[in-house]
């Protein structure tokens, strides 16, 4: 869900006057796609009359289908949304694909999640405006760190440890976990 607010809270930093926005959601019912989806409603909907959803759809975290769901989407409006975002980067990356093909790619914004080194790529290069980083080796890191805190001095974990996630942009591309992975 925190990855979902950075997301919307990311949206009205790019638009601060408001947006129009495409979201591309996850599998339905799987609990990612339902967090993040809830997280970045949890930062719009308090602005509602600023930012509007004009679609939302199930693009079931895949590169193929975010791709043909864009263009579906984009096929049937007006005009262009000012933002696209997805609730992970094969998604994202699909309708980068799309938006360009469009000869849209100067007018939407998009969002991706996960950080996945191609996505990092595309936000160095120009394509992806921004990708949510929620630091899967530190919160591996973090969980055996609190194992071996147990099994040392037996003092139960808490229950939840959550690592914050931030926006990755090519300001602070540097603060990505798997850069080094970028070819």
């Amino acid at each position: 869900m925190l990855g979902g607010e950075a997301q919307g809270r990311y949206i009205m930093e790019l638009f601060p006057n408001g947006a129009t926005i495409v979201n591309l959601q996850g599998q339905p019912g799987a609990s990612p796609a339902i967090d993040r989806n809830k997280g970045v409603h949890n930062v719009l909907d308090l602005a509602a009359d600023k930012y509007k959803f004009v679609a939302e759809q199930t693009a079931e975290f895949a590169r193929d289908k975010g791709l043909s769901v864009t263009e579906s989407i984009l096929g049937g409006l007006k005009t262009p949304p000012d933002v696209i975002v997805a609730a992970n980067d094969d998604m994202a990356l699909g309708a980068l694909e799309a938006v360009t093909s469009l000869g849209l790619k100067d007018k939407i914004k998009i969002i991706g999640f996960d950080a996945l080194p191609e996505a990092l790529g595309s936000v160095r290069d120009g394509g992806l405006s921004a990708t949510v980083e929620q630091f899967p080796g530190g919160q591996s890191s973090k969980a055996m760190d609190e194992l071996v805190d147990y099994l040392r001095s037996k003092t139960a974990p808490p229950k939840l440890t959550l690592l914050t996630p931030i926006i990755i942009t090519k300001a602070n591309l540097d603060k990505a976990e798997r850069l080094g992975e970028l070819k």
